[in-house]
């Protein structure tokens, strides 16, 4: 397996994007202390992983079993360096995350590492603020991605319409939310809220991705999740939901990321 890095050029972002990569080599020799790995026989698939608020590519890189799962799975798992915004695009120039993750990431892969060529080999994830991203780029994206892994997501844009200039959260301030999302009045209402967003490809007849989620029992982000769970059942989505004991933390999301990776795989 190879870990690299790149910088490329984005339009988006109108500046250099910035991920790094395992990559799983098919053509090493045989080790005998091994058994044969099925997963080899087939093309490789692609799983995009997107970091949390004031984080970057190393929280997936050093904390997870990214890895392990691209040697275990051959899985070629491409983390990016986000910004602070949601990975939503936002008005001003160099501010749009959502196609820098959904197209120019997508389209460097495929042209440079011929991966993600198709979307039933091409699924994304995140955790916390990238467990919203994830959902969202994949259902702005839905010819892209075939599957979602969403844990601890912070799905927290029904709760912003109470915010007003001057308050804040533990996690930020109203000015804050106000840039990331715009009138956080009717933010819940539009295309900045993946719920939205879901409804629209369904109505449109689109593909639509199907979905993991996970969230601990003592996560602060708990409602919200337990919440997005409900409105994915009532539309009939094809969601895989767990909860069990855990935090905002690694020990949680460790197992839950080998779990959820599984299900990418085998779902």
């Amino acid at each position: 397996m190879s870990t690299i890095h790149v910088n490329f050029r984005t339009p988006s972002l109108v500046m250099p994007g910035e991920f790094w990569m395992h990559l799983p080599e098919k053509n090493l020799p045989a080790l005998p202390f091994l058994p044969p790995n099925p997963n080899y026989d087939r093309p490789t698939r692609t799983l995009i992983l997107l970091h949390g608020f004031s984080s970057d590519a190393q929280e997936w890189l050093f904390s997870s079993p990214a890895a392990q799962l691209s040697f275990q799975y051959n899985l070629a798992v491409v983390i990016p360096t986000g910004g602070m915004n949601f990975y939503l695009d936002l008005p001003a120039t160099g501010q749009k995350y959502q196609t820098f993750i959904g197209v120019d990431l997508v389209n460097y892969l495929r042209d440079t590492f011929g991966l993600a060529m198709n979307r039933e080999d091409t699924y994304i994830g995140g955790l916390s603020m990238g467990g919203f991203g994830a959902m969202h780029t994949a259902f702005a994206y839905p010819d892209r991605f075939s599957k979602v892994m969403a844990l601890s997501s912070a799905l927290i844009i029904d709760e912003l319409k109470d915010m007003a200039p001057g308050m804040a959260n533990p996690v930020a301030n109203y000015e804050y939310y106000a840039h990331t999302f715009g009138d956080l009045k009717t933010a819940a209402e539009r295309e900045c809220n993946p719920a939205v967003l879901y409804r629209k490809i369904k109505a449109e007849g689109k593909p639509l991705p199907k979905i993991y989620m996970a969230c601990g029992t003592e996560d602060f982000l708990l409602g919200p999740n337990r919440k997005m769970r409900d409105f994915l059942r009532s539309e009939g989505a094809e969601l895989r939901y767990e909860e069990g004991p855990g935090m905002h933390d690694w020990n949680f999301w460790y197992p839950r990321s080998l779990e959820g990776v599984e299900w990418l795989l085998n779902g």
